[in-house]
């Protein structure tokens, strides 16, 4: 299988539609229908596309704590997913990030 790594988020910008501007934020890379079902995708992206989402949104506070769980998370490099050389599901992943911001 191969490695693919998934951490870049996606902020697309559009036209001003009544008053506000259209934002379409999304995780960058492929479906990976080689993966589907497994446990093994790694949610960086997603989560740092959450992140943009947030800020736009005006919950700085918030996005911060995502952010810093999310390093937190790839410093100590205990639950790393399988693409960034650790060994974790995704859940694990996402279960030490949310740990990591409390």
């Amino acid at each position: 299988m191969a490695a693919t790594v998934t951490l870049i988020p996606g902020d697309g910008i559009g036209p001003e539609v009544s008053q506000a501007t259209v934002r379409m934020l999304e995780a960058v890379h492929g479906s990976a229908p080689d993966i589907v079902g497994q446990g093994i995708a790694n949610p960086t992206a997603m989560m740092r596309s959450s992140i943009l989402m947030l800020r736009h949104l005006g919950q700085k506070k918030a996005a911060e704590r995502v952010k810093r769980g999310i390093y937190r998370v790839y410093e100590e490099g205990c639950w790393l997913t399988r693409d960034v050389g650790g060994k974790a599901s995704t859940e694990e992943f996402t279960s030490a990030v949310i740990d990591a911001m409390e």
